[in-house]
C-alpha cells in the first residue's frame, strides 16, 4: 500500500525519471534530473525500500561522519516533487535512483503505483547512450515511444528495437501496458570521450524536454560548464593526431547526414525557445537565453580552471579508436531508434 501523506493535489504532473548505471552514458541523463530537483529545490516524498532491488556488492552502501554519529546511505531510488512556476504552473515527479539489481517487474510496478496515486498524465525517461557522433556538434536527441498516437501527436518515434534493454526500456513497455503515456529521450554521448561528466548532452536532455513540456528550465551555470567540456576535448584531442583525424571523419559523416536537415520545423523549435527565454540572458546564452551547443571558442571557460575539463579522449588504434565503453556496453554503428535500444552503443 503506498501512502503520500505531506504530498499536496499535484498540477498536470509530469513524471521524469532517469537511472545511473547502463542507460547513462556519461551520467547526463542522471544528472540532467539532479539539475531539475536541485534548480527546483525538490522535497523528496519517498524512496523505495533497497534491501528489494540492490545487490549491495555491486552497488555498495557508504558511510559518512555526521557530527561524530557514522551513518549509512544506502543506494536506492528517490521521488521528488517541484513546481514550475509561470503562467501555467505545473508539478513534475523526479525519479532519480541507480538501475535496480533484481526484481525490475516489481520495481517498475512500484514506481507506476507512486504515478496512478499521484495522478501522473505522462511518464518521460531520460537515457543516454554511446555513439559515433562527434563532440564538436550539437549532441543528438532522439525521443521515442511505444505508442503510435503519442509518436504523432508528438512527434516521437515509434521504436522498433529489439534486443537486450536496461531499465528504462523496461520502465517505457511497463507504462505502456498500464496505459499511462510514456516517452524516452536518449542523447547520444561520443564513445571516445565517454567518462562523466558531459554537461553538454546533460544541456541537449534538458532542451529536448523543454521542447517536450513546453517548459523553461533555469539552465544555471550547465551552459558555461558544456562550452568549457569541449574545449577542453577540443585541445586533449589536437594533442593526439589519430583522435583529431577520426572525429573530422566523425564531424564530415554527420555533416553529409544532415545536409537535408535544415528544416522549417527545426527552425520552429529553436524559435519556440527563443520565446520562452526571450526576457532570460547572461553568460553561455544564446539571444534569449537558450543555450546553443556550438564550440565558439570566445564564449568557453577557461578550462584550467578545472570545473569541467573532461578526460583525454582514448587514444584509437589502427582504423577504428577505442569505444570507451562500459564493461557490459558495446556501443552501435549508429545511435538506437527506440528505448530499448540496445546500450551496447550507451547505457540504455
Amino acid at each position: 500500500m503506498i501512502e503520500l501523506e505531506g504530498v499536496p493535489e499535484l498540477i498536470d504532473p509530469v513524471m521524469v525519471a532517469a537511472f545511473e548505471g547502463w542507460n547513462d552514458a556519461g551520467d547526463a541523463a542522471s544528472t540532467a534530473v539532479g539539475h531539475l530537483d536541485r534548480e527546483w529545490k525538490g522535497e523528496v516524498f519517498a524512496a523505495l525500500d533497497a534491501e528489494d532491488y540492490y545487490d549491495f556488492q555491486v552497488n555498495r552502501p557508504t558511510v559518512w561522519l555526521d557530527g561524530g554519529t557514522r551513518k549509512v546511505v544506502w543506494p536506492t531510488t528517490r521521488l521528488s516533487v517541484v513546481r514550475v512556476g509561470g503562467e501555467k504552473p505545473r508539478d513534475l515527479v523526479l525519479v532519480r535512483g541507480i538501475e535496480p539489481s533484481m526484481r525490475w517487474r516489481s520495481f517498475c510496478n512500484e514506481i507506476l503505483g507512486f504515478a496512478h496515486e499521484l495522478g501522473v498524465e505522462m511518464v518521460v525517461v531520460l537515457g543516454a547512450l554511446l555513439g559515433d557522433t562527434p563532440h564538436t556538434r550539437p549532441v543528438p536527441v532522439s525521443g521515442v515511444t511505444s505508442d503510435p498516437d503519442l509518436a504523432r501527436t508528438m512527434d516521437l518515434e515509434e521504436t522498433k528495437y529489439e534486443g537486450p534493454t536496461g531499465i528504462v526500456g523496461i520502465l517505457q513497455e511497463a507504462c505502456t501496458h498500464a496505459g499511462v503515456p510514456a516517452v524516452s529521450l536518449w542523447a547520444a554521448v561520443p564513445h571516445y570521450v565517454s567518462q562523466p561528466p558531459n554537461p553538454k548532452a546533460t544541456l541537449a536532455l534538458l532542451n529536448r524536454l523543454e521542447d517536450l513540456l513546453g517548459l523553461r528550465i533555469p539552465l544555471g551555470e550547465l551552459p558555461e560548464d558544456a562550452r568549457a567540456w569541449q574545449l577542453g576535448v577540443d585541445q586533449l584531442a589536437a594533442e593526439d593526431s589519430e583522435v583529431a583525424e577520426y572525429v573530422q571523419t566523425l564531424e564530415e559523416a554527420r555533416d553529409t547526414a544532415e545536409l537535408p536537415e535544415a528544416s522549417g520545423e527545426a527552425i520552429a523549435r529553436e524559435f519556440e525557445r527563443y520565446l520562452r527565454r526571450r526576457d532570460v540572458g547572461g553568460p553561455g546564452q544564446a539571444p534569449g537565453g537558450h543555450a546553443t551547443e556550438s564550440g565558439d571558442a570566445s564564449y568557453l571557460r577557461d578550462p584550467s580552471s578545472g570545473r569541467t575539463r573532461p578526460p583525454r579522449p582514448q587514444r584509437p588504434e589502427p582504423g577504428r579508436p577505442e569505444t570507451g565503453r562500459r564493461k557490459d556496453a558495446d556501443p552501435p554503428a549508429d545511435p538506437p531508434a527506440g528505448p530499448d535500444e540496445d546500450p551496447d552503443a550507451s547505457d540504455d
